[in-house]
């Protein structure tokens, strides 16, 4: 297999890891509570602490990686999710799993970006597509194979092998990375911005755990509120900072390309309604149509089915098409889709609404591809490390602000309708909320220029083929208008 294959598979395969086991422990929550004594209610600090350590962590893995080098730094990641995945399959108490959530957080943190900037660094621009599809999956894949995966495991295994499937897997991840991966690091690193750090950290943290916390109903409104003001303020207080300095540990300078400012802006929102969705259609199948655990992730399964088809065609789409035209109006048919869960009731046939996910996965996955990959597309190779920290910030806060939003809707719904319990009747403005708002992206794509990511795409070699052919189509007729001039003056 070929680097330009292989690379973005290993990739593939520690984001899949990581991001399947960030969904698959909700399922197996009860199971947890009860053979470590705790509640299921107390055992959610797991899940938010590992976002918590994410947002913490994320800021620091650009440099990092142009210190110590990307692939150094992705083996040590993975070695690091690994312990941490040890340490929750071996907790006695909700102390030490917490402490090992942190641990696997703090891996995660660097794996995403530093896997990303390894991606960058190893492969051409022009196989850009290709390679991003391969990562793209399984961020798609794992939230949706996770509580499935999770309660199977659960019910007929146990709860420890959630954990301890990791390690073969990442096992296998550090082995290929360091044969594989070509060991590039920067020449001359730029000073690290621990003040920046400690701010951004501070605000991310904030932000991302309280939004997260206000999906879980695990803590009060106004405390929720306090977090995300002490956050709001603390990174006001980092973009201050970062404009004086000349090496931030997030770069806002990014966003005066146009192609970042659109996957920033207009990934966010897309990518804050798309992020309700695993919160939103599990609880939709199981407390408002009554189905099990297992029986709602084989439904929700079918987006993952729609991602993994589009794999073969993302790059021929985008050749043809174009960033901007394809981005814009694939945003506003995945909100269609997005927003047609709003009509599934109890009595809408089960096949209609896998045929529903499995296309609106479709076409999920190949927005996400694109804006994954545009964004790099005017970035200069020195700023590769600062461009995927900032990508990747931005999507755990997309992801943490769209649950909460889709929480936010569902418990308004109940409030206006004067109701205590979920049912299939509080979901539907909820996903019409969180389809304007992924819709609403499509204006930020359109804002690029119209010839944003063609070097990437392959567009432009579309255009000076389609402009040869032109060409020689006319010079040919005026070779045959000329011949039949020519004649006509002999005849007369």
């Amino acid at each position: 297999m070929d680097k330009q294959r292989l690379i973005p598979l290993i990739v593939a395969t520690a984001l899949f890891m990581e991001n399947m086991d960030s969904t698959v422990i909700a399922t197996s929550l009860p199971a947890i509570a009860a053979d470590i004594g705790t509640s299921p209610l107390t055992l959610k600090l797991a899940i938010t602490s590992y976002l918590l350590s994410l947002a913490v962590f994320i800021p620091a893995s650009g440099w990092t990686a142009d210190r110590f080098g990307a692939r150094m730094v992705f083996s040590i990641a993975i070695g690091v999710f690994m312990i941490g995945s040890i340490g929750c399959a071996l907790s006695q108490n909700v102390t030490h799993f917490v402490i090992a959530r942190i641990l696997q957080g703090m891996g995660g943190a660097m794996m995403t970006p530093v896997g990303r900037l390894v991606l960058l660094r190893s492969i051409d621009k022009s196989a850009l597509v290709n390679a991003m599809t391969w990562v793209t999956v399984p961020a798609l894949v794992g939230p949706v194979i996770g509580p499935p995966l999770g309660g199977f495991i659960t019910t007929y295994f146990s709860w420890h092998w959630i954990f301890l499937i990791n390690i073969p897997i990442g096992l296998l991840g550090i082995f290929m990375a360091m044969k594989y991966i070509d060991p590039i690091k920067s020449e001359d690193p730029e000073r690290f911005d621990l003040y920046g750090l400690v701010l951004a950290g501070i605000g991310l943290a904030g932000i991302a755990f309280g939004l997260s916390v206000a999906g879980l109903n695990l803590l009060p409104w106004p405390i929720v509120a306090g977090l995300v003001a002490v956050g709001t303020i603390s990174m006001t207080l980092y973009v201050m900072h970062a404009k004086r300095t000349g090496s931030p540990v997030l770069d806002f300078s990014l966003l005066r390309l146009s192609t970042m400012r659109a996957s920033i802006i207009g990934g966010f929102l897309f990518r804050l309604g798309i992020g309700a969705l695993p919160f939103l259609l599990p609880l939709l199948m199981q407390e408002g149509f009554g189905l099990t655990p297992f029986q709602s992730g084989l439904v929700t399964f079918a987006s993952a089915v729609g991602a993994m088809g589009m794999k073969t065609l993302a790059a021929r789409i985008i050749r043809a098409f174009g960033f901007r035209y394809m981005m814009t109006v694939n945003a506003v048919i995945s909100a269609v889709f997005l927003a047609a869960c709003a009509l599934f009731t109890v009595t809408t046939p089960l096949l209609l609404i896998f045929i529903i996910l499995v296309v609106g996965g479709f076409f999920r996955s190949l927005q996400f591809t694109a804006i994954n990959t545009v964004a790099y597309a005017e970035v200069e190779p020195a700023q590769m490390s600062r461009a995927t920290t900032l990508v990747s910030v931005n999507q755990q806060l997309a992801i943490s602000a769209g649950i909460a939003v889709g929480a936010f809707s569902v418990e308004s719904t109940m409030l206006h309708q004067h109701v205590t319990e979920l049912s299939d009747g509080v979901f539907p403005p909820a996903f019409l909320v969180v389809a304007i708002i992924s819709a609403a992206s499509a204006y930020f794509f359109w804002q690029m220029p119209d010839d944003a990511g063609h070097e990437i795409s392959g567009r432009k070699v579309v255009e000076i083929s389609s402009r040869k052919g032109a060409e020689k189509a006319a010079t040919k007729k005026a070779a045959s208008e000329g011949t039949e001039d020519a004649r006509d003056q002999r005849l007369g």
